[in-house]
């Protein structure tokens, strides 16, 4: 299982930051410095999420990995 560290712009529909981890310890580690960094910007979204591939989690949590365009296409 892979852990991976998110950082999204709600605003924007961006990702801003991805970084894989091996250990859970180790993304929340990052998480927590993350949620720091980013402290008082609107919009920011930092999130820590386990899957066991990068392509899983595109699958499962789609909406940090595509633009505005492409999220809202897929509404419509």
């Amino acid at each position: 299982m892979a852990h991976f560290l998110l950082v999204y712009d709600r605003r924007r529909g961006e990702l801003l930051r991805k970084q894989r981890f091996p250990t859970d310890s180790d993304a929340l580690r990052a998480r927590f410095a993350a949620e720091h960094e980013f402290a008082g910007r609107d919009g920011i979204e930092v999130v820590v999420l386990s899957a066991e591939s990068e392509h899983d989690l595109s699958i499962t949590h789609g909406r940090y990995f595509v633009g505005l365009d492409e999220l809202a296409s897929r509404i419509t």
